[in-house]
């Protein structure tokens, strides 16, 4: 069950075909961390679109990035210190909308971002002319821009998806979750992330054996853009980039295996389905062991809290576990969503957790654990083989949305 969002995709009209395409100068600071400084530039007539690239072309080929911003703003410069620091590691980003340009975008000018690099890599007097790789196309976006990002992942040129902050607004867009074949990252703003329950709920329902990577680091949705070359998030999403579409197994190992770069980070809570560095058996797919602080809140702003649930706080037994709410339940009127974290004191294979809803409340969806029903008293077990043992250092987890209050809901453990 999708919780409705103030993100809205515009219904502008898509930019009207343009003929030959004429690369203008570039006008800003280059600037980024790569080996390559990077500018963006608006070229002509593809003006609705911003394109950062290196300031002085690299002898390899330049991998593409279309870009979402935002809202769906048509401003392709407000999130430049992010863009320009990727494009400066050696990749050719497209954003959506003019530099300080105004109005929304939709989900068309991305493919138009796509178009236009296949274009000019193949038109003579281009600078880009035999430049571009364009068997190696990732396309992403921010919040309403990850929208953008979801409505043409399914174009048959894009080698990855990658979704920042963002998640399917309504039930009835979960078919473009049916149709992702390629691999796909998430990276989210944490349990306070405005998008945080669109995306977990996304993440459940993605289609089996599908390559996907889910991260969150707890800045909320606002995430790192605008910091120096576009702070953590910038960082993360360059060595992702590198990994999917130069090949760099290095940067890859950021992403894979219970000893990830991110998973040891200590600011990442990290998630893995189906992930190997090349063509080999997957690695194990590790839930963090430090979760997010902070509440998911809802997108339309409560008008009544009911009282949050007391966590158990017994200590179990020898080869016993034990089930808490982390954090606490939030709730809004006729709704919450809980996250539940499962610690043990000794190494269990699995575990079992009832939880007991009050009368009225139902559960409406769910991630990490396979329920028994939906009200009542429902069990909950490991979703997969990932989420099934704990140790001491290595608590579990799973979550889910429902509908009622959750006043009174309770939570027993039980190993195996």
């Amino acid at each position: 069950m999708k919780r409705r969002s103030a993100v809205r995709v515009s219904l502008a009209a898509a930019l009207a075909a343009a003929g030959l395409f004429i690369t203008t100068q570039a006008n800003a600071a280059a600037g980024g961390s790569g080996p390559y400084p990077a500018d963006y530039q608006s070229p002509t007539p593809f003006a609705n679109h911003t394109v950062y690239r290196p300031v002085t072309l690299p002898g390899e080929k330049l991998p593409v990035f279309a870009w979402g911003n935002g809202g769906c703003g048509a401003d392709g410069t407000a999130q430049a210190p992010f863009l320009r620091e990727i494009a400066s590691h050696g990749f050719l980003v497209i954003a959506s909308g003019a530099p300080g340009g105004s109005g929304s975008t939709t989900s068309q000018l991305m493919s138009q971002s796509i178009d236009w690099a296949v274009s000019e890599n193949s038109r003579q007097g281009s600078a880009l002319y035999g430049k571009i790789d364009t068997s190696k196309i990732a396309v992403g976006g921010w919040s309403c821009g990850g929208l953008e990002a979801y409505a043409v992942s399914n174009d048959s040129r894009i080698t990855t998806t990658t979704i920042f902050s963002s998640g399917l607004l309504n039930d009835s867009d979960d078919y473009q979750l049916k149709r992702l074949t390629k691999p796909i990252a998430y990276f989210i703003g944490g349990s306070s992330d405005i998008a945080y329950a669109n995306a977990m709920d996304d993440w459940g329902k993605l289609p089996a054996g599908l390559p996907a990577f889910m991260g969150n680091l707890n800045v909320g949705h606002g995430g790192t853009y605008t910091q120096t070359n576009g702070g953590e998030f910038g960082r993360v999403a360059v060595l992702y980039l590198k990994w999917r579409l130069k090949g760099d197994t290095t940067a890859g190992s950021n992403f894979v295996g219970s000893s990830c770069g991110l998973c040891r980070s200590g600011q990442w809570q990290v998630q893995q389905k189906n992930l190997t560095l090349d063509t080999g058996t997957p690695t194990p797919t590790p839930t963090t062991s430090t979760p997010p602080t902070s509440t998911p809140p809802t997108s339309t702003p409560p008008t009544s809290t009911p009282p949050t649930s007391t966590p158990p706080t017994s200590t179990p037994p020898a080869g016993g576990c034990t089930a808490t709410f982390d954090p606490a339940i939030n709730a809004w009127t006729n709704g919450f969503v809980a996250n539940v974290k499962i610690t043990s004191t000794s190494t269990i294979n699995s575990w079992t957790v009832r939880v007991n809803l009050p009368a009225g409340a139902t559960v409406t969806s769910s991630w990490n654990g396979t329920f028994s029903g939906s009200s009542g008293s429902v069990t909950v077990t490991p979703s997969a083989a990932w989420n099934a043992q704990v140790t001491p250092s290595s608590p579990k987890a799973f979550g889910f949305q429902g509908v009622g209050s959750p006043t009174g809901i309770s939570l027993s453990c039980a190993a195996g």
